[in-house]
C-alpha cells in the first residue's frame, strides 16, 4: 500500500467518502450511490457509446441480485433513483426501464462465479477497445499498470454481441480469479470487492491501454524490471487502494452534478 493509504489502514481508520454503513439500508444507499456516481464518472470521461456499457452492484441483502443501469439513459444523466434490481435469471424486481440483455448475460455470470465480487464494470471505451483488438496483456510500462501485473486476462475468442449465456460463463472462466479481463475486439472489464475499486479499476485501466498505445507508437517502451512490477502490485494493486483513489473522483464529481441523487 502507499504510505498515505497505509497510514489509515495503521490507525484503523476509513477514508471519508467509503462505507461506513452499520446495518443492510446503510450499505444498500452506499452501493447505489457509489454505483450512481461511477456512471457519472464514466459519461465525464466519455466511456460512453450509444447503449454500451453497464456497471453493477451485489445487493447487500439480496446477494443473489444486482443493481444496474437501464438501457437507453445516458451516464451523463442517470439518476439513482433510475437504478434496476435484477435478479440472477433477468427479472426486473425493482425499478423501471429496459434491461441490457448483454448486461444481464455477463455480470450474472460474474457475480454467480465470483462471490467475492460485488461489482463489476464494463465499457466500449476508445482506447480500451483499441487496445483489445491487438489480442494482448498490458505490460508493465508504468507504475499505474502495475496494479494489473499478472491480475487480469485475455478473452480472445469474440463472436459477437454477448447475449449468449456460454458467453458469459466462458467470459467469467476467462476472468478466472483476477481483476480485469481485455475482450479481445470489445473492451475492458473490470471486477472489484467494492463499486468504488471496480469502478476505479476500469477508469485505470483505460488510462494504462492509453499509455501503452502512444508508447508504443512513439517507439519501443522499456518494461519495468518483473520483481519491481511485482513490488509495485501490492502497492497499487490491492482493493483498497482502488476504493481510496475513487474517492477524490467521487467527490468531484459529487459536487458538479448532485442532481444524480434525485
Amino acid at each position: 500500500m502507499s504510505d498515505a493509504v497505509n497510514s489509515i489502514v495503521m490507525n484503523g481508520e476509513m477514508p471519508s467518502g467509503l462505507s461506513k454503513a452499520t446495518n443492510i439500508e446503510q450499505e444498500r444507499l452506499h452501493r447505489k450511490k457509489s454505483l450512481t456516481a461511477a456512471f457519472r464518472l464514466f459519461g465525464k470521461f466519455g466511456f460512453d457509446e450509444g447503449v454500451a456499457g453497464h456497471i453493477t452492484v451485489r445487493d447487500p441483502e439480496k446477494t443473489d441480485h444486482f443493481w444496474v443501469n437501464p438501457m437507453g439513459v445516458s451516464f451523463k444523466q442517470i439518476k439513482m433513483s433510475q437504478l434496476l434490481l435484477v435478479d440472477h435469471e433477468g427479472k426486473v424486481v425493482e425499478g423501471q426501464g429496459l434491461l441490457n440483455g448483454a448486461a444481464f448475460t455477463i455480470h450474472s455470470h460474474i457475480h454467480k462465479a465470483r462471490p467475492d465480487v460485488v461489482a463489476a464494470a464494463h465499457a466500449h471505451s476508445v482506447y480500451g477497445k483499441s487496445w483489445s483488438s491487438l489480442g494482448r496483456l498490458l505490460d508493465p510500462l508504468t507504475q499505474d499498470a502495475c496494479a494489473f501485473y499478472e491480475d487480469h486476462a485475455l478473452f480472445d475468442d469474440f463472436t459477437g454481441v454477448v447475449l449468449d449465456s456460454n458467453e458469459g460463463e466462458r467470459i467469467a472462466q476467462a476472468l478466472g480469479n483476477k481483476k480485469a479481463a481485455i475482450l479481445q475486439n470489445h473492451g475492458l472489464m473490470t471486477v472489484g470487492e467494492t463499486v468504488e475499486a471496480a469502478a476505479w479499476w476500469y477508469i485505470t485501466m483505460e488510462r494504462s491501454c492509453q499509455a501503452q498505445l502512444l508508447a508504443e507508437a512513439a517507439g519501443t517502451p522499456k518494461l519495468i524490471d518483473p520483481e519491481v512490477a511485482a513490488a509495485t502490485y501490492k502497492t497499487v494493486g490491492n482493493s483498497l487502494a482502488g476504493q481510496f483513489q475513487f474517492k477524490p473522483l467521487f467527490d468531484v464529481i459529487v459536487a458538479e452534478q448532485p442532481d444524480m441523487f434525485d
